[in-house]
């Protein structure tokens, strides 16, 4: 199932005799120190693989997540913890789980079928926490009131990409960076949220206006939303590129500033704050300096990282660089029930498979997942209010072998 490591020769030449040692204190340094993303675990340290959704939309989301996978060279290489397998094994993987969904399993057999077939890897979790201990979040598709025509109250706009944006790929990195030219010609890093709001920098490519400030701020923060035009009409809005430069909590900010205390840090306590502090407003919202630019598509469900459509309640956003986005995955966590009024009434537990088909800046490390729970009042109370202690497990079929070895 490993594969064999590959030789590399260093370009260092080291005195004779230190060698040796460099090569000891060098890995004491990274076993003793360093993390790994993920754990193989032993079955009787398993949980129950029991879901708390309908298998409908968990079928779904494994049928777009192999649309996904099949465009993938089948021999490229995925980490899971120190075991490495090849993409085409992770969509027999998944092809493999579709066909057991589509036998409509009972809960008992599901959890049988899976521990049996399957094994299984944790996510690391966060550096400060019991090991495999995640922060759970959430986020949802905003429905909001907006006009094409600036028009009071619509006021605040959201941008698709200026002109002046450039996009470059970065040599070493293969990412793609977004750039603007200075007065020279140079490429610089593009203009902050500050600068470009202050300065009206996207002139001429606003989309839509919307009511709220804090609305559009809320909308570049999910990412995508749905737009009821003022002749009734609803249009989808997507994310479309960003101005590159990091984001920053304004959640944080709040905390470090110590106006709310982080058990207090939610949209809505935000949203109330900033209601109740006008003059305040501007400058938090410019603390974070990353600025989205959407484009309008077409309806249905909003598109992933992955080029894939979000799937309500099963799709998650993970960082790709630690985390195997190829996978299948199963989430344990708590859930919001709402009363007969749409308020949250009390937390349940929430289990369940998951695909890790979106991405997200502040989305960082094996600690952090924000499940993505669609749109209506129940995805925005609960998206908005998530802040759970959670698990992240990943699934891969069993009886690999690599002809290799």
């Amino acid at each position: 199932m490993i594969q064999p490591r590959q030789e590399t020769r260093s370009a260092l030449i080291w005195p004779r005799g230190l060698q040796p040692l460099f090569l000891l204190l060098f890995f004491l340094l990274i076993n003793g120190c360093a993390k790994a993303p993920l754990d193989r675990m032993e079955l009787d340290t398993l949980p129950e693989f029991t879901d708390d959704l309908e298998l409908k939309g968990l079928l779904t989301g494994a049928v777009r997540h192999l649309h996904y996978l099949n465009k993938i060279p089948p021999q490229t290489s995925v980490s899971l913890g120190s075991d490495r397998y090849p993409v085409s094994w992770l969509r027999e993987s998944m092809e493999s789980f579709i066909d057991i969904l589509k036998q409509e399993p009972t809960p008992a057999e599901l959890n049988r079928i899976v521990l049996e077939n399957f094994t299984v890897y944790r996510a690391g979790g966060r550096e400060d926490r019991p090991r495999g201990e995640m922060l759970i979040t959430g986020y949802y598709e905003p429905f909001l009131q907006g006009s094409l025509e600036k028009k009071a109250p619509f006021l605040y706009p959201l941008y698709g990409p200026p002109d002046s944006l450039i996009q470059v790929r970065d040599q070493k990195s293969g990412k793609s960076l977004s750039r603007r030219r200075d007065k020279t010609g140079k490429l610089v890093p593009y203009w902050t949220r500050k600068e470009i709001e202050i300065y009206n920098l996207a002139a001429g490519h606003e989309l839509v206006y919307l009511k709220d400030p804090v609305d559009a701020f809320i909308l570049h923060i999910q990412g995508s939303g749905k737009i009821q035009l003022q002749d009734g009409s609803i249009r989808s809005i997507h994310y479309s590129t960003s101005n590159g430069l990091e984001y920053f909590s304004i959640g944080k900010l709040l905390v470090d500033q110590k106006k709310m205390s982080l058990q207090e840090t939610n949209i809505p306590a935000i949203r109330h704050y900033l209601r109740t502090h006008p003059d305040e407003q501007e400058a938090i919202l410019h603390h974070n300096s990353r600025f989205i630019f959407f484009r309008w598509e077409q309806g249905g469900d909003p598109i992933g990282s992955l080029g894939e459509p979000l799937t309500g309640g099963r799709s998650i956003a993970i960082d790709r660089a630690v985390l195997p986005h190829e996978a299948l995955a199963f989430l344990i966590s708590r859930k919001p029930v709402l009363t007969d009024s749409g308020e949250i009434d009390r937390w349940v537990p929430l289990h369940r498979f998951v695909f890790p088909q979106d991405t997200g800046s502040a989305i960082q490390g094996s600690g952090r997942v924000d499940l993505y729970y669609g749109s209506g009042n129940y995805a925005k109370q609960a998206a908005e209010h998530m802040k759970e202690v959670g698990t992240l497990y990943f699934l891969v079929k069993n009886n690999f072998e690599d002809p290799e070895d």
